[in-house]
């Protein structure tokens, strides 16, 4: 998919500020959903297929978080992710779940905070739903907790069903990036980004059962 041209879907009316949003694995669920969405970013994102603002995510959503009917952040995960803590002092990495929480509470408005499964283990984001690629079809092992604001609910998928192991990919996998972003439905990114990305399908789902809470309907 050409990250210029979009997948029809049926718009909601509502708005998404889709915080540390990388190459947009995330805001293209919200999307699928129906939502109109805004990426914010400290780095250059240049195949994010929606509008963007490179800049610091907690000063960005203090001054604008408000004016969005939902706000989601993927706080920078490094502190806690097993496959990055190891990387020298965890002073290194900031740990800006906390800050992230407290500057998304303030906005007013319902929002969801995504990282990996170490920070529910260390206690540190509340796992309100736990999603894996295998749960919605895809061929992707990715594990990920997600924290809300109105405290998780709503049906509740299946269990995963992908093999033991270390490996993201099920073994019937081609065990290349290409094929990894493929799988995921993140077809718009480069190798790296697709490293980074979490499948759309999540906050897919994710937004539904904020819709549901609401009386709404999810496209």
């Amino acid at each position: 998919m050409n990250a210029r041209v979009l997948p029809l879907r049926r718009p909601n009316g509502l708005r998404v500020l889709d915080v540390c949003c990388g190459a947009g694995g995330l805001s293209m669920g919200y999307y699928l959903a129906g939502f109109d969405v805004i990426g914010v970013d400290i780095r250059p994102q240049p195949n994010y297929p929606f509008p963007f603002v490179q800049a610091d995510g907690i000063d960005y959503t203090a001054d604008h978080g408000h004016t969005f009917d939902l706000v989601h952040g993927s706080w920078p995960c490094e502190r806690y992710a097993t496959v990055t803590r190891w990387r020298g002092n965890p002073d290194t990495h900031p740990d800006l779940i906390g800050p992230g929480r407290e500057v998304m509470q303030a906005t007013g408005r319902p929002w969801v905070m995504e990282n990996v499964p170490e920070t529910a283990a260390a206690g540190v984001l509340r796992p309100d739903y736990i999603l894996c690629g295998s749960q919605f079809g895809l061929r992707v092992r990715r594990h990920r907790v997600f924290e809300t604001s109105w405290h998780g609910g709503g049906e509740l998928l299946p269990p995963c069903w992908h093999p033991r192991g270390r490996h993201r990919l099920m073994p019937f996998e081609h065990k290349d990036e290409r094929a990894y972003a493929d799988a995921m439905g993140c077809t718009w990114m480069t190798n790296l980004e697709a490293r980074k990305a979490v499948p759309p399908a999540y906050t897919h789902w994710i937004a539904a059962q904020f819709l549901a809470l609401e009386g709404r309907t999810a496209a």
